[in-house]
């Protein structure tokens, strides 16, 4: 059977807005969604947060369920399934999302009208774990020669340590010097949260196995007319 844990420490906190699901905005929670009872713990991966809860259980070491000790793990580049060692200490079990971003409209490669202002329309989200709230994504449309700084549009008071949702991003971006319409722009998205956590450029160095993890920047090849 499917078993997962999660911290006592994040469980037992009241602020940190663990629950157990009976129903969903106002209804019988859908079976899809785990019914009749499903763990919702706000900031970790979603591999912990079970649905179809049979049982619950105190206990000093983690569930020695195999999603939980041999799988959603990361591992240095060089590892792969003809080395992986699971029990290896320094492969803890992933309870967080490190921070990450996404361009979302436009899609990659559709063709976009560029604005009289020159400036081209984009929008996607940020999300970063264990409530850690997005504080800034950045925009490059030169390969990080010049970077640009979206506008957020999150719970402006949401504390820096609890913020739980994702964050839509959006910005009017002003096109390089010497693109116009014709020509194709890459555009690259990158967020930092509150921790200052910034994604890595490139997604080489952080391989891992799983493909767990994997929050390196974001990039879309646009068309423009």
């Amino acid at each position: 059977p499917y078993g997962a844990s999660i911290l006592i420490e994040k469980a037992m906190d009241p602020r940190q807005d663990v629950i157990l699901a009976l129903r969903m905005n106002g209804e019988t929670l859908p079976r899809d969604h785990g019914y009749p009872v499903r763990l919702v713990a706000p900031g970790v991966v979603g591999a912990r947060n079970v649905k179809w809860v049979g049982n619950i259980t105190l206990s000093e070491e983690e569930s020695h369920s195999h999603w939980q000790r041999r799988d959603y793990k990361g591992f240095n580049p060089s590892v792969d399934w003809h080395n992986v060692n699971f029990d290896d200490k320094s492969a803890v079990s992933i309870q967080h999302q490190p921070i990450t971003s996404m361009v979302c409209d436009p899609l990659n490669g559709e063709t976009i009208s560029v604005l009289p202002d020159n400036t081209i329309p984009l929008r996607g989200y940020a999300y970063s774990g264990a409530g850690a709230k997005v504080i800034r994504v950045d925009v490059t449309l030169d390969g990080g020669e010049t970077w640009h700084t979206a506008e957020l549009i999150q719970d402006e008071e949401s504390p820096l340590n609890r913020t739980w949702s994702w964050t839509i991003w959006e910005i009017k971006a002003p096109l390089p010097e010497g693109i116009s319409a014709g020509d194709e722009v890459k555009v690259t998205c990158c967020a930092v949260d509150a921790n200052y956590n910034r994604q890595p450029e490139k997604v080489r160095n952080i391989w891992n196995l799983r493909g767990c993890l994997s929050n390196a920047w974001h990039t879309i090849t646009l068309k423009l007319k």
